[in-house]
């Protein structure tokens, strides 16, 4: 996740969110993802917590890519800075940034063998 942050450390379009910050809940419609300047945001479903990300992670990419509603509750652990995207800049970094889409598919796919791992 370090080559993420590295594509979006000078953005200066940032979104940002205090300590206990809810970034989004479960079930809310989705039309960003965000990448994390800085900070931690903790990633909880039905109260519990599942993950905690910090600098150069990424959440909220299945929003973008299914249109479908969000899956997780997303607060902020600390201060943080945001980048959000949209899915035309998605698009964009994509299509300039290979190695960005790469990224998110690692990430996603990560994800998803730690949920099958953790049903199993």
């Amino acid at each position: 996740m370090t080559a993420t942050i590295e594509i979006f450390k000078y953005e200066k379009n940032v979104a940002e969110f205090a300590a206990g910050a809810a970034v989004f809940s479960l079930g809310d419609a989705g039309d960003l993802m965000y990448v994390i300047q800085s900070g931690e945001v903790e990633v909880s479903v039905n109260g519990r917590v599942i993950d905690t990300l910090g600098p150069g992670g990424v959440f909220g990419e299945m929003a973008l890519i299914d249109h479908a509603p969000r899956t997780a509750t997303v607060t902020a652990k600390t201060d943080c800075r945001l980048v959000p995207i949209d899915e035309p800049r998605f698009l964009n970094h994509v299509h300039r940034t290979p190695f960005f889409a790469l990224q998110v598919m690692r990430i996603m796919n990560e994800r998803l063998r730690r949920r099958m791992s953790d049903a199993g």
